[in-house]
């Protein structure tokens, strides 16, 4: 039994003590201690620390234990609830921050749901061996606190379990402020921390509005391969695929050459576009969130070699307006509808509250600023452009003043501090759509403006800030003019002698194009010549709309385990 009349170390404990003396005097003989943290001698449990913990199976909660879903719930649910006292509850988490004081302990105890923990008050004995980082069970009583506290509510703890063995002193997260990038070399600890946990709840929440706004579209979400046998950019940057196997002397044929696993090269998908357009001429409207894969050398916060597109193709449409319709509504709907979430709304709270050092990281953005993003997109409306007039308003700029890098100019397109300059211009907080590219400008599969032989009927949503967030366009339905955009573009391939030895000239007659043949994209042509109807579509960069909406400032730090060049972790 604790005494009021033993001394206590500052005047801070006995502030302590004072408020929580009553609950402790009339809990410490119910007190069970648990096999980990209970009344264990200093001696034993230092013997005990230098072994791996092990959780005890005879530790039994009382049936009338409650469990909250996580510590998020349990917060709102308090502040719907103006109990003094609720039922006894259990909560699992890790210690973020433990104080020890003499005759009393406090331990914010948090599990990736909130940035606001829960504070545990415990017995000396109870927090004798818990430290930053320690993984526990704990079951109290969720009582209000003591006025003065900055917490309603905090766990008045009767039993507590150390659920796993943490090292303290070689644990990588710590208290203190840590870099982004020394984080990035953490990539399986560092969502532990609570704004990164933040984000994985963002992007979870925008997976189930973006599925439930297109459920009710009645688009059909479908699974594309990962594997393919093209590159639909055209780029040339793509990953090879190949087997451990090939090495083996068994895959070589007898002239030596390796044997493909697929008998010739493969390649991890640059896109699942022409993938999804078949699938729409099957069941109509189709999108995907699947990965994608670009081998590009490049090392900026926008780029990764790993990402996820979330892409959509819409049969029987013959504007691009439809498409760009449909992309609007569905950003709109979607921050409509999580704008005000928990989770978004958290996020904002640790923009308002983020330290000297988060403020100056690359691309941070203050909570205002971050909270207009999320204005911008809820509105309607959003402006469209001409690239034409992208470029008029562009060179306009520069007579008034305006200094860029690059010179703004038809034929060498946008770069990205000209997209940020349009952005601002003509979205003032919204999204905007530049429409209408020149034809040098983008892939063999878009199809002309009409009335036009110069542009083709494109566009791309810049954002402000990020700039390029998605591109589409409406696709090349007619089989005489997608061939010609290939063979301009040098992508048709003449007959090698062995196959016109082998008589595969007369079989593939009638997919010829003066003469050649389109290679591994020959199914894609097919896609014309059996029953071809209008159609487009566009490819989201996902893990770029997080960013935006997250208000971070790197494209690796939205994604769990980011892969990018020279660094695959994990």
């Amino acid at each position: 039994m604790l005494s009021t009349d033993q001394g206590l170390a500052s005047v801070e404990d006995r502030l302590e003590f004072s408020r929580h003396y009553s609950y402790l005097n009339s809990t410490q003989n119910r007190f069970d201690p648990s096999p980990v943290t209970g009344n264990l001698g200093m001696k034993t449990w230092r013997g005990l620390s230098r072994r791996t913990l092990r959780v005890d199976s005879s530790v039994r909660w009382s049936s009338t234990t409650q469990k909250p879903a996580n510590i998020a719930s349990l917060l709102k649910s308090s502040a719907e609830n103006d109990e003094e006292t609720s039922p006894e509850i259990e909560v699992n988490g890790y210690v973020r921050t433990i104080r020890k004081q003499k005759r009393i302990a406090f331990a914010a105890v948090g599990d990736g749901s909130s940035l606001q923990p829960v504070q545990a008050v415990l017995t000396p004995d109870q927090a004798l061996s818990l430290s930053t980082g320690d993984a526990i069970k704990l079951r109290g009583k969720w009582q209000k606190c003591p006025p003065g506290k900055a917490q309603t509510h905090e766990l008045q703890v009767l039993e507590a379990t150390k659920l796993g063995y943490n090292d303290p002193t070689t644990n990588p997260i710590q208290k203190k402020y840590q870099t982004p990038e020394f984080l990035r070399t953490l990539p399986h600890l560092r969502s532990r921390l609570p704004v990164n946990a933040l984000v994985l709840h963002l992007r979870s929440q925008v997976i189930g509005s973006i599925t439930n706004f297109f459920n009710k579209e009645g688009f059909v979400q479908t699974h594309p391969p990962i594997l393919t046998s093209s590159d639909c950019e055209g780029a040339g940057e793509v990953f090879t695929v190949s087997s451990n196997a090939s090495k083996d002397s068994a895959q070589k044929s007898d002239d030596g050459e390796v044997e493909h696993f697929f008998r010739t090269p493969k390649y991890l998908t640059v896109s699942s576009q022409l993938h999804l357009e078949a699938l729409a001429q099957s069941v109509g409207n189709v999108w995907t969130l699947s990965p994608t894969f670009r081998a590009e050398k490049s090392d900026t916060p926008r780029h990764l070699s790993e990402f996820y597109m979330l892409e959509g193709e819409m049969c029987f449409v013959d504007d691009a307006n439809q498409v760009m319709d449909l992309i609007e509504k569905m950003l709109s709907t979607m921050a409509t509808e999580l704008q005000e979430s928990h989770t978004v709304q958290q996020i904002l709270q640790a923009k308002a509250s983020q330290t000297s050092e988060e403020a100056a990281e690359e691309g941070a953005v203050t909570a205002e600023e971050l909270s207009r993003r999320w204005q911008g997109m809820a509105q309607s409306n959003w402006p469209r452009v001409q690239y034409a007039k992208a470029i008029e308003t562009l060179e306009d700029a520069v007579r008034q003043g305006t200094v860029f890098q690059f010179t703004p100019s038809w034929e060498e397109g946008l770069q990205a501090e000209h997209e940020r300059f349009l952005a601002e211009h003509f979205g003032k907080g919204q999204p905007v759509f530049i429409t209408d590219y020149p034809i040098e400008q983008k892939p063999f599969y878009m199809s002309k403006t009409p009335g036009s032989d110069r542009t083709v009927a494109c566009f791309d949503l810049l954002v402000p800030d990020l700039c390029e967030l998605i591109g589409g366009s409406m696709r090349e339905h007619d089989l005489s003019a997608i061939q010609k955009a290939m063979q301009q573009r040098g992508m048709l391939r003449e007959l090698t002698p062995e196959q016109q030895a082998a008589g595969e000239s007369e079989i593939l007659e009638h997919k010829l194009y003066e003469g050649k043949h389109a290679g591994s994209l020959d199914w894609y042509l097919d896609l014309r010549r059996y029953g071809s109807v209008p159609h487009g579509g566009f490819g989201l960069g996902f893990d770029r709309l997080l960013c935006y909406l997250a208000g971070v400032g790197s494209i690796r730090d939205v994604v769990a385990f980011p892969r990018w060049y020279g660094r695959c972790d994990c």
